[in-house]
């Protein structure tokens, strides 16, 4: 009998196929290249679209892009909640507002002195 057969599985060292074939193809674990940082933020889009999508049909204004850090953020999203008499939340960086307040977004922000863009249809 010949010894072409390989251990898959051992119990002192776990499993050896995943590292055996990932060696053999020539993978190599490949790291994410993070994301530039903002230069010029006045080059930046700020962008306010709509989304509905996994909220049970709720409709949700997002503005992406401001150039703020978190408190800043909550400070802006709080003047916008005020303005327009809805709710909302600032989620990984961008702001969303309940209901569908594109337009009077786009006003109130550039009152506040961002040039922002509608997004989408």
């Amino acid at each position: 009998m010949t010894n072409d057969r390989r251990l898959v599985y051992s119990t002192e060292s776990g499993q050896l196929d995943k590292a055996m074939s990932s060696k053999k193809q020539g993978r190599k674990k490949t790291a994410q290249k993070p994301t530039p940082a903002i230069t010029n933020p006045a080059k930046q889009g700020i962008r306010i679209r709509r989304e509905s999508k996994g909220r049970g049909g709720k409709t949700v204004s997002v503005i992406d892009g401001l150039p703020l850090d978190d408190t800043n953020l909550k400070i802006l999203m709080k003047k916008l909640k005020a303005a327009l008499g809805t709710g909302g939340a600032v989620k990984s960086g961008s702001l969303e507002i309940q209901g569908e307040h594109r337009d009077k977004l786009l006003l109130l922000l550039e009152k506040e002195g961002y040039k922002a863009k509608l997004s989408g249809g």
